[in-house]
């Protein structure tokens, strides 16, 4: 599910860049790819796979006019997608990079990737899952170039509806990458070719279905620093446009099928998530009315999503929030043993992601995070009627503790970032007020000043709050007590 996205568009200060490296290392974010593993990424880039059987057997699909579509400058490419009518209804094809192509099952870049668990985004740089000479080369799906592919192929009715779903290895060939701009545009301008424009038929369908399942998909906007005129900086929050939301739905789509597939295998690793906390969704509310939002008592938060337009600020600022109420996800590896060693774990009758409101796997995402590779084999497997490998179901049960780790890790950092980005906007108007609507409160001892957070209407930032009096909910004149960027700190006062 969705996190913050911070994006710097202009080269940072030396105190930003110097507090983005502290925080690096408090995190635990590995500098560089070990010697061995290097080598081995490298080797294997060259090669073009690890398994000579498992390539003899590779489909050769290409012949789907498969395109990318990510942001701008985008290189780590995991998926590739074509939708075709089938007359009564749709043929959905996911193409997703082969990762285990290119990794030994044991080895040394093996290994550091399961202590790496996942990219880490940054404003400035990432931290990558597996070697750039993979994942920016060999093993992702760039235009024009034969790379291998865990081939999706998921049949759809007139409403959208998944009537069948296989899936197979296969050497594919992109066509293009484009972006979420390009494509949007040339829907917009109807010229875009057939294939995109049922995608976001489909898209628009599964957004349907996912509203009459009870779930709800988050458009997370980008926050950009971006500079003034006047030579000051100002915090945005990027317009979330709606092909973005359509090519969503097609990795969520391919997520339900894959936890349909391993459900029925009996072996798998699902993405779980429990229904919100009261108290977050409370908060949630506040944050609401903080930004002028008018979200009626009877009006579900599922269905209040899909009435917000991320290129509105406010809205922008709501759905950047409304990431908390995914706290709690995790993953369930079910149909192998314990991580004890204890009896198999079995799978619940509903073991449903409450965000997606349907069962979910991640399997879209192998360059950029570790479980998809594993989940992915399974679903192989089980359509091809084999086992699943050996390596995968060793695997299995520690892979949500490190997904968990790895996770905690990326969210740490993420959040720090928030608070450097956020410090170095605001340093040096020490004293100024600001527009704000206190959004949380936490008491402290008798006599002592409360302290909670506030949000801001201009610039879209939430930092800590402190006064006698700080009516929870209510907007108030807040006042910049202090900034520092080192210590990633933002305090403000209400008098």
């Amino acid at each position: 599910m969705p996190s913050r996205q911070l994006h710097l568009a202009l080269t940072p200060s030396d105190d930003v860049a110097d507090a983005l490296a502290a925080l690096r290392a408090e995190a635990g974010l590995p500098a560089m790819f070990p010697t061995a593993a290097r080598a081995e990424a490298e080797e294997a880039a060259e090669s073009g796979g690890t398994d000579e059987e498992r390539e003899r057997a590779r489909q050769d699909r290409r012949d789907i006019d498969l395109v990318t579509i990510d942001p701008p400058g985008s290189m780590d490419l995991d998926q590739a997608v074509h939708v075709t009518s089938s007359g009564r209804g749709y043929i959905v094809r996911y193409a997703i990079a082969d990762v285990a192509a290119f990794v030994r099952p044991g080895g040394e870049l093996d290994a550091e990737a399961h202590r790496r668990g996942t990219t880490v985004y940054g404003p400035d740089t990432r931290t990558p899952l597996h070697p750039p000479v993979l994942s920016e080369g060999a093993a992702s799906l760039l235009p024009d170039e034969d790379r291998p592919a865990v081939l999706w192929t998921i049949g759809l009715d007139g409403d959208g509806e998944i009537t069948s779903a296989s899936v197979a290895r296969a050497l594919v060939r992109s066509r293009a990458r484009l972006t979420y701009g390009e494509v949007q545009g040339a829907l917009d301008a109807g010229t875009a070719p057939e294939p995109l424009t049922l995608l976001a038929d489909v898209g628009r369908l599964r957004q349907e279905r996912e509203r009459d399942r009870g779930g709800v998909s988050l458009e997370v906007p980008e926050q950009e620093i971006l500079p003034r005129a006047d030579g000051s900086f100002t915090l945005e929050l990027r317009r979330t446009l709606p092909v973005e939301g359509w090519n969503a739905q097609i990795s969520l789509l391919t997520g339900i099928a894959a936890a349909a597939m391993m459900r029925e295998a009996g072996v798998g690793l699902l993405r779980v998530l429990p229904q919100a906390d009261e108290r977050d969704v409370a908060r949630l509310r506040r944050t609401a009315a903080a930004l002028g939002i008018s979200w009626p008592d009877d009006v579900p938060y599922a269905r209040l999503i899909p009435m917000l337009e991320s290129r509105r600020p406010a809205h922008a600022a709501f759905l950047a929030e409304a990431t908390s109420l995914f706290r709690g996800a995790g993953y369930l590896a079910f149909g192998v043993p314990a991580p004890d060693g204890g009896a198999p774990v079995a799978l619940p009758a509903d073991a449903r992601h409450a965000a997606i409101a349907a069962e979910y796997a991640h399997v879209t995402a192998p360059l950029r995070r570790l479980a998809d590779r594993y989940a992915a084999e399974v679903c192989l497997a089980h359509t091809a009627g084999h086992d699943v490998p050996g390596w995968v179901t060793d695997a299995l049960p520690g892979l949500p503790a490190t997904m968990t780790e790895a996770g905690r890790r990326a969210g740490t950092f993420e959040r720090g970032c928030v608070d450097v980005v956020e410090a170095a906007l605001l340093a040096g108007r020490e004293g100024e007020s600001f527009d704000g609507v206190v959004v949380d409160v936490r008491d402290g001892d008798e006599g002592a000043e409360r302290r909670g957070e506030v949000m801001l209407r201009e610039p879209a930032v939430r930092a800590r709050v402190q006064g006698a009096e700080l009516p929870l909910g209510e907007r108030v004149r807040a006042t910049l007590a202090e900034v520092s960027v080192p210590d990633r700190r933002v305090l403000f006062t209400v008098d």
